[in-house]
């Protein structure tokens, strides 16, 4: 639902936006704190927390859980994973570089460094797998699949060309390369399956979607003809039938996946003259007129400012949800059987606490109270290291605890239970 560039050419940004794995949940950062919105109406906002305290540069909630993991603007190294409805810290990591994304579902944790990146097992924190000298990628482009049965991560495989690097995060192998595009890649996503994933690069033209099993290309749409367009975010819905696409431009597009013979437009065209003459065009010319077009399309009130998206149903309605970082969110009513443009519904400023915010009821404002000495640096106990230091992921008590881990979802945390914690693991040398 985040998978997004952090180009600067996507305009200043004050807020840190971002939706859960199941667009249920939208996370706020900002200088003075975060804060977390259930997504279960379209006429208000649910403020479930705000957190006050310190500046958050990346908040990332699992599911509608009391699990978050922050990154702070002022700590750009250490990533704090807390239980906001206990308001505890469960424990904390630093790394050697500045944190660029976090990722979560129900069996991992994903840290992207610049030129790495850190799987973590969501169930005890520990360190299970670190990937090492990545391409160059500074602005941390990452997906992670919310599917625990196919548990994948992608990332660039290369800085020169769209590269698509797809890692089993369960079995600790790289599970297939696809080559997406001949740019660099500027967004991803996996669809909720697992089983699909599209890409986006940085001509921002062409959207593909490829099978995640054979790395075979599924679907081809193109956005528009206009060069220089940086995409913001691509995002699937639930159900896998659409995928939209927003970039620094005022339009955001809603892709159909559909069978492209069943597709009442496509069916038209090839029995038009149009069809004919692609039998005898370059191949270069045909790849245009056989792209799919949007299905929809809905128009922003502003342009060049980083966004994210989600499609979700609520009330019974499929929504199209566009966060932005200047601290608006717009509703749009998608008709998912009709094409055309999608209707503003409505829009919520997310700037502000609302004034009758209930702290008591859905939260605690004051920052988490720091509990390392029960639960600590997960790794850094394991290693024998101060808490909070990050532990090398080398060591053979770390692989053991690796092999011997049930598969996912087996014995997996949900936590959505107060007083569910994971384990604390301690394992002497």
């Amino acid at each position: 639902m985040n998978s997004t560039s952090s180009s600067d050419s996507n305009g200043p940004k004050t807020f840190s936006v971002n939706f859960n794995q199941d667009a249920s949940s939208l996370q706020v950062g900002c200088r003075n704190g975060y804060r977390l919105y259930e997504l279960s109406s379209v006429d208000s906002l649910e403020l479930v927390y705000s957190n006050g305290a310190e500046d958050s540069n990346l908040v990332e909630r699992l599911f509608c859980s009391s699990l978050v993991a922050v990154v702070s603007l002022t700590s750009p190294r250490k990533l704090k994973v807390c239980h906001f409805k206990k308001g505890t810290e469960i424990c904390n990591y630093s790394y050697s570089n500045t944190i660029l994304s976090v990722k979560l579902n129900r069996s991992r944790l994903i840290v992207c460094l610049e030129e790495s990146l850190y799987i973590h097992d969501i169930r005890n924190m520990g360190v299970l797998h670190t990937i090492r000298d990545t391409p160059p990628n500074p602005s941390g482009l990452c997906a992670l699949s919310i599917n625990h049965e196919n548990c994948y991560v992608a990332y660039p495989g290369s800085s020169s060309i769209g590269e698509v690097q797809v890692f089993d995060a369960v079995n600790l192998h790289a599970k297939t390369m696809i080559h997406a595009h001949d740019s660099t890649l500027a967004a991803l996503t996996f669809s909720s399956s697992g089983t699909r994933i599209a890409t986006a690069s940085e001509k921002g033209t062409v959207i593909r979607v490829f099978s995640v099993v054979d790395a075979s290309k599924l679907y081809e749409f193109r956005r528009g003809m206009k060069r220089c367009v940086a995409i913001s975010c691509l995002a699937f819905s639930l159900c896998g039938q659409f995928l939209s696409c927003s970039s620094n431009t005022e339009t955001v597009h809603i892709f159909k996946l559909e069978d492209p013979h069943n597709s009442p437009r496509r069916s038209v065209e090839e029995s038009s003259w149009m069809g004919y003459l692609t039998n005898y065009l370059p191949t270069q010319v045909t790849d245009v007129f056989t792209q799919g077009r949007a299905f929809a399309t809905a128009y922003l009130p502003f342009c060049g400012v980083k966004n994210a998206i989600a499609i979700a149903t609520i009330q019974h309605q499929l929504r199209l949800l566009v966060a932005t970082e200047s601290g608006v969110l717009y509703i749009y009513n998608i008709d998912p059987n009709e094409p055309g443009d999608a209707v503003l519904y409505k829009e919520h400023r997310l700037d502000a606490v609302p004034e009758n915010f209930d702290k008591t009821d859905k939260g605690r404002s004051s920052s988490p109270q720091n509990i390392e000495g029960i639960l600590g640096s997960y790794a850094g106990i394991v290693k024998g290291n101060p808490p909070g230091q990050m532990s090398g992921t080398e060591s053979d008590k770390l692989r053991e605890m690796a092999a011997a881990a049930e598969s996912p979802p087996k014995g997996a945390f949900q936590f959505t239970d107060d007083q569910e914690y994971p384990p604390l693991t301690q394992i002497s040398d």
